[in-house]
């Protein structure tokens, strides 16, 4: 018996230290660390090595959740149909896609991720962190969807003082930035946006990219331009449409009858803990920075347009819609 006790404890090691990678789960007690040359320059999330994690920095937000009433591995979203799908709320760590069907779709999918982009950094900054937030696009997702403006960001909730942009190549360029920079806890949220299901970034290089997320700290989210539903190991997936926006709400509590209201989204959960996919309605306040739950019933439709126009282009040279029958005069027609 004395000589299986060595291999015995072994297994039992490698057993816990996987369940905790594959529960998000993260190991070892809170005890005070060492200053490193991060903490020394600014970042009190110190940019630690590949496999290390920031134990301090994780007390820090485990305290800041108790206070706020939430649970230790989620971030909520405020709307109770999502949260409730997603079991309280975003998760902390991990891999999570966001995709669109089409690529008209891409600009409600990129608010919503930059949305909760700010909720991530909004966290952070409560901790006293700088918390900066690595968006990485692809060469072709760029051309599609364009390039991000600095105003928009800003009004978003972004703080541009600590937000990094990065445009590789290929795709191959862009797993490895993103592998890199899940390596170092500073970064409160690291963005993948692709193009379409690519070959080269399937269920081997998902699961890398998640058990780099998990052992961080540091959320990743894999915005797909115009993808299909596949095989991945991310633990969240969800479909983002644009919905009609709610009429704006003045100070003195009177509606504006004109005008755009806040960016309003409609998220279907895809792939969650729940078993059923759920449906939600939810707007982006740019002053509060946050999400509010939205009624699609309350919402009017608009009005249909006294000249309306195809949704597409037409082609050059080609008709821009089915022609009138006839035209309306003031006597009644002979035949």
């Amino acid at each position: 018996m004395a000589e299986n006790a060595v291999p015995r404890e072994t297994v039992l090691a490698l057993r816990d230290a996987i369940a905790r990678l594959e529960r998000d789960r993260p190991s070892g007690s809170c005890r005070p660390t060492f200053e490193t040359e991060g903490e020394r320059a600014g970042f009190s999330a110190s940019a630690r090595s590949l496999g290390g994690q920031d134990v301090a920095g994780q007390c820090r937000a485990k305290q800041y959740r108790i206070e706020q009433g939430g649970q230790d591995d989620v971030l909520p979203l405020g709307v109770p149909d999502l949260d409730h799908a997603m079991s309280g709320g975003l998760p902390l760590k991990g891999l999570s896609e966001i995709r669109v069907a089409e690529t008209r779709d891409v600009g409600a999918a990129t608010g919503f991720t930059l949305g909760l982009a700010a909720l991530y950094q909004t966290r952070r900054k409560a901790l006293g962190e700088l918390g900066p937030i690595l968006w990485i696009s692809e060469t072709m997702a760029g051309k599609e969807a364009g390039e991000p403006y600095g105003v928009g960001l800003s009004l978003l909730g972004i703080d541009l003082r600590a937000a990094l942009f990065s445009r590789p190549r290929n795709l191959q360029q862009a797993l490895w930035i993103a592998e890199a920079a899940l390596g170092f806890s500073v970064f409160s949220a690291v963005i993948l946006e692709i193009r379409g299901n690519p070959a080269r970034l399937g269920l081997p290089e998902s699961r890398r990219l998640q058990l780099r997320s998990v052992a961080s700290g540091v959320p990743i989210f894999l915005l797909r331009q115009a993808g299909e539903e596949e095989s991945s190991s991310a633990h969240l997936r969800l479909l983002v449409r644009p919905a009609p926006a709610a009429p704006f709400m003045l100070p003195d509590g009177t509606m504006l009858s004109t005008g755009i209201g806040h960016p309003a989204f409609h998220v279907v959960a895809e792939k969650t803990r729940a078993f059923s996919p759920v449906d939600a309605y939810l707007e982006w306040s740019s002053h509060a920075r946050r999400f509010y739950p939205l009624d699609p019933v309350a919402v009017p439709l608009p009005a249909n347009a006294a000249d309306p126009v195809p949704v597409l282009s037409t082609s050059v040279g080609r008709q821009g819609g089915t022609p009138a029958v006839g035209r309306v005069v003031a006597f009644k027609r002979a035949s």
